[in-house]
């Protein structure tokens, strides 16, 4: 595999970084990672990166944070357009691009067992395999097995209708229906959801926010303070939303499986789960996972993964770039 130039756009941050390796080995290499949001293009970026590491490469490949057409994407949680033919006449080399998640879906071969933490063994078989990763927003992608390889694709699942389960999460529909009109799994699984959740938690339960919270929530990622204050067990109704979350997470997963018929696994990736992995050990995440009826032991079956490392989509943009022999 040549150099090539990797990217991972998200609505917060974009990742960026040198590729190369043999087979499914992937070293990277200059791997930085700049705000997306202080950007009003990702050209800014990435002439940023080149500036700062210089540009001996063959080819370009960025996973998008949304739907990608005729090789042409507009960033979900961004006001960026992102076009692979003007990246190609801006630095004059290939470029190819691909749904952030199906570059995650492709990045699966490249992880070594210290990457990956197992929820569920499961009974290990070859099959399809579902990816679902709750970061700013939620990707979800499929990878299709023919018999002989895996074929990675992309969805937009995480925009399908939010199905609630409790009279809470119905509550929780009504008053997300209120502000958004159409509720989707974003809404209620993602970064951008928890601080949603925690202010439907609050009037629900009749509760106020603690000082110390209101002014940390003020100066930093709500979402990340939340989490953190449910790991530090610093606020009880924070715990309550984290493993609320948890749940949620998992009947999503589960959805995403019955639908892909996931039986060679479930890859749980994105920002959210490694810094929460200690709630999704706990019981909830699969409780909801196999919580589907008379799918429940198809569904008990199924291995589900944690990733660990936030270099996947990397690894895999290297790998599909390989295979579209851009490099």
């Amino acid at each position: 595999m040549k150099r090539i130039l990797v990217g991972d756009i998200g609505g917060t941050k974009t990742r960026l970084a040198l590729a190369e390796g043999e087979g499914t080995a992937v070293v990277l290499t200059e791997v930085r990672t700049y705000p997306s949001l202080h950007y009003a293009t990702l050209e800014l970026v990435l002439e940023e990166y080149v500036t700062q590491v210089g540009f001996p490469v063959e080819g370009i490949a960025l996973g998008v944070a949304g739907p990608v057409s005729r090789q042409r994407a507009q960033v979900t949680n961004l006001p960026w357009v992102v076009e692979s033919a003007a990246l190609r006449q801006r630095f004059g080399v290939q470029c190819i691009l691909l749904n952030d998640l199906e570059a995650v879906a492709w990045g699966l071969p490249a992880l070594r067992g210290d990457e990956l933490f197992s929820l569920q063994e499961g009974v290990p078989s070859e099959g399809n395999r579902a990816v679902i990763a709750a970061g700013t927003g939620l990707g979800e992608a499929g990878i299709h097995w023919d018999g002989t390889r895996f074929h990675p694709f992309a969805t937009e699942g995480g925009h399908t209708s939010f199905a609630p389960r409790t009279e809470r999460e119905i509550a929780l529909w009504r008053f997300l229906q209120a502000r958004h009109g159409h509720v989707s799994w974003e809404r209620v699984v993602s970064g951008m959801a928890l601080p949603e959740l925690h202010e439907f938690l609050r009037a629900h339960e009749h509760s106020s926010i603690p000082a110390w919270l209101q002014a940390v929530l003020e100066g930093a990622s709500a979402g990340a303070v939340l989490a953190q204050a449910a790991l530090e067990a610093t606020d009880p109704l924070c715990v309550e939303l984290m493993h609320w979350f948890v749940r949620l997470y998992g009947a999503e997963a589960g959805n995403l499986a019955l639908k892909v018929m996931s039986r060679g696994g479930v890859y749980v990736g994105g920002g959210i789960a490694p810094k929460i992995l200690p709630l999704l050990r706990q019981p909830g995440f699969l409780e909801s996972f196999v919580d589907k009826g008379r799918m429940r032991p198809l569904l008990e079956a199924m291995p589900v993964q944690v990733i660990l490392t936030d270099q996947v989509a990397l690894y895999g943009l290297a790998l599909a770039a390989r295979s579209s022999r851009i490099c």
